[in-house]
């Protein structure tokens, strides 16, 4: 297969952009992108100067949650194609010096996946214990008061083994069962499967959610002082408990240093997505150090919230030197599971522009979301509109994630739906993204887009961005960041404010090379 030369620590200080492959490019006139789509564009993003492209989901799966619900973790959905226009999309994104990372979902399958089919069939097949099953309490309620991310309890009755299973999202996510060392050796399996087909790496879903506690203790309660809206809307009762047996248990490590042993003979990278609100970054530090278990993670500091000021961007990073020293964190302002940061922190093209810079000065590895690069805003859509279990059950006080998941915008021009697709797309493409197009972008000076590829291209040509040391501090509004390697130093001033501060324009920067 199309195997692509890569240095041991490439993956330190890499640039990767995310594609959500429904929204990226359609080339079968049906509405959802594919893979020949994001072959077909992926000039767009070497002409960024990404090092690599994370691809969200396309394994074969019945979209109750949009891939992240694998029915076979070997093959293509057919909505998205084949396995030759895999095979195709690795080799173009090789020739132009991409690295591929697709996004491994191990913590839970489809319960349309033969492992489950299987599982649930008898309480004595072989497969019996590939997932998280439990009797009932003696009054007939689940084993335990553990909740689904997704809302409600995280236990679903099952009528063929008079026994309930653990799915931490949504019901049709059964949970496997990481105590059993055969499903171990099956995820392991997959994810070589797809290192021999060329892959670079993987973003890994939910990694902390992998082991559960194997006793099923209840979680405590979580005093209402300590909630936060890190990683579940604020009106999820989920908030309400300290995660310690559902998920981030110490077990984790042993499978990961397994899962790494795998991946080091094909100079391959991951990073996980550690979703916790409590403890992300303490967990980021245990999951990253040394060079045994993962190489990169993000918790979701820079994902939620209102605001990023100066101050809270230097309170972040003090809370990593004091919690994951020795890790290595990835960043990111927007994904497809967050609002788009543009509208969450009410940016205009100017702060956009800022922010962008702010991430490539940070110490760690960034992560950019398709259509950052041109400064979209979230999509704001009715309800009748979504497609996202999340937001239909949180509807009207969490609208779920379609609006940061409608299409890419190629074209300005409403009557090709963006040049996105020939037909109506899967989820609308609102009327003020048109100008945001790439079309409209791409040869104006000082557009976000190019304001991007300007930052990106700076990152690369100084090694003191991608893993140099980090001083940072903040005076009000006025961010400044230091980085420094071997006899170079590079140094950011920045206004993270619409107003003059430090000798500095709403959002101006300035940046010293020595």
């Amino acid at each position: 297969m199309n195997m692509l030369d890569k240095a041991p620590d490439w993956w330190k200080g890499a640039v990767i952009y995310q594609v959500y492959p429904r929204s990226y490019q359609d080339t079968t006139g049906d509405g959802t992108g594919d893979l020949r789509g994001i072959a077909e564009r992926l000039d767009h993003i070497a002409s960024l100067g990404a090092d690599a492209v994370w691809i969200s989901p396309f394994f074969r799966s019945p979209m109750k949650d949009f891939g992240y619900d694998v029915s076979d973790y070997r093959d293509i959905d057919p909505i998205f194609g084949n396995m030759a226009d895999f095979d195709a999309l690795i080799a173009r994104a090789h020739d132009l010096g991409l690295k591929v990372m697709i996004d491994l979902v191990l913590s839970h399958s489809s319960d349309q996946h033969p492992w489950f089919v299987e599982s649930r069939a008898s309480r004595d097949n072989p497969k019996a214990d590939w997932y998280v099953w439990s009797d009932p309490k003696p009054d007939g309620t689940p084993p335990n008061n553990w909740l689904s991310i997704f809302g409600g309890p995280a236990w679903q009755w099952d009528a063929r083994r008079e026994q309930y299973f653990l799915h931490n999202f949504l019901t049709a996510q059964p949970d496997l069962n990481f105590h059993n060392p055969d499903v171990q050796q099956a995820l392991l399996d997959v994810a070589r499967f797809w290192l021999d087909r060329g892959v670079d790496g993987f973003r890994l879903d939910t990694i902390n959610f992998y082991t559960h506690d194997a006793e099923l203790r209840d979680n405590p309660a979580l005093p209402p002082e300590e909630r936060n809206d890190q990683t579940a809307p604020k009106v999820n009762p989920y908030n309400h408990q300290l995660h310690l047996y559902d998920k981030s248990r110490p077990e984790n490590l042993a499978f990961l240093e397994k899962l790494r042993a795998v991946m080091e003979p094909y100079g391959a990278a991951a990073v996980g997505e550690i979703g916790d609100s409590q403890r992300g970054l303490e967990l980021l530090g245990e999951y990253t150090r040394g060079d045994t278990r993962m190489h990169m993670s993000y918790a979701f500091e820079f994902l939620s919230g209102s605001d990023l000021t100066a101050q809270r961007i230097v309170d972040v990073f003090a809370e990593v030197a004091e919690k994951a020293p020795g890790g290595w964190p990835c960043w990111a302002f927007s994904n497809h599971d967050v609002m788009r940061h543009a509208t969450r922190w009410n940016l205009g093209e100017q702060a956009v522009c800022a922010y962008a810079t702010v991430m490539m000065f940070m110490r760690g590895s960034v992560c950019i979301y398709q259509g950052e690069e041109l400064g979209l805003t979230e999509a704001d859509l009715p309800y009748e509109a979504l497609q996202d279990p999340y937001g239909i059950e949180f509807w009207p006080e969490f609208k779920g994630r379609d609006g940061c998941r409608t299409p890419m915008v190629w074209e300005a021009n409403a009557n090709t739906h963006a040049g996105f697709s020939t037909a109506v797309p899967w989820l609308p493409i609102p009327s003020e993204h048109l100008a945001l197009a790439v079309s409209e972008q791409d040869h104006r000076a000082g557009s976000v887009l190019n304001h991007y590829r300007w930052a990106i291209a700076l990152r690369h040509r100084h090694k003191a961005l991608q893993t140099g040391a980090q001083k940072i501090h903040a005076d009000g509004d006025v961010l400044t960041i230091e980085r420094r390697a071997e006899d170079a130093q590079i140094t950011l001033r920045i206004n993270l404010s619409d107003r003059e501060a430090g000798g500095l324009g709403p959002w101006q920067s300035d940046i010293q090379e020595a």
